[in-house]
């Protein structure tokens, strides 16, 4: 996909990996609508601010019906907690599949029709593959993320869907793992712009998912 001129949408732009795609869009030459609960705190240069709260039915058909130049969407928002299963509050096991993986089917369902040639990025994760005990049900919801990117993938056969994983990103929601354990956004960013220009389906954006990846296949 040519990234120069496309039309872009990143949910979750206003701050961590959502911030630093939609930067890396702008540089690339893309137009780029930032979505997040609060559009004020979209602050990149270059990015236009939306108020898109993925869990919020009518929000997302507002924004399909509004942003119909769009694309290529990048569903990035996400939430987490830690939570072993036995520990785990439903409700907020409940908050998290509702923006990790319904908000993520819910936008692809609402911009999926208008992206033929274009395409759509989920952003998934290590535990996609394999689940994290003390995030079990972050891992659950990535689980599920990943398995409908597959489907989309199927439905939407004139759009490149983009499943990205990669093991603990300096964000806040690795805020207590250790420098060395993690990886910055921009590695996770630049390699999603490199499988978008080449066409591909899957990211391994670090050894570990790498790794992780290959000890499922085997």
């Amino acid at each position: 996909m040519e990234i120069h001129g496309s039309v872009a949408l990143v949910t979750g732009a206003n701050r961590g990996l959502g911030k630093a795609y939609a930067e890396a869009l702008v540089a690339a030459g893309a137009k780029v609508y930032g979505g997040a609960r609060n559009p004020d705190s979209v602050t990149s240069d270059g990015v236009i601010p939306v108020q898109l709260d993925v869990t919020d039915a009518e929000q997302v058909a507002k924004a399909a019906a509004e942003l119909t130049d769009v694309n290529l969407v990048v569903n990035n928002a996400g939430v987490g907690v830690l939570a072993t299963p036995l520990t785990a509050n439903i409700d907020d096991a409940r908050q998290i599949m509702e923006v990790n993986y319904l908000g993520l089917l819910r936008v692809s369902q609402a911009f999926g029709p208008q992206l033929a040639g274009g395409a759509l990025v989920n952003v998934l994760s290590v535990a996609s593959f394999r689940p994290l005990l003390t995030l079990s049900t972050y891992s659950a919801t990535k689980a599920a993320a990943w398995s409908i990117t597959t489907a989309l993938r199927e439905e939407l056969a004139d759009t490149l869907v983009v499943g990205v994983h990669a093991g603990f990103i300096d964000t806040d929601l690795a805020a207590a793992v250790p420098p060395e354990n993690k990886i910055p956004p921009a590695q996770v960013v630049e390699a999603t712009l490199e499988a978008l220009r080449a066409g591909e389906t899957e990211v391994l954006a670090d050894d570990i998912s790498r790794l992780a990846k290959a000890a499922l296949v085997a």
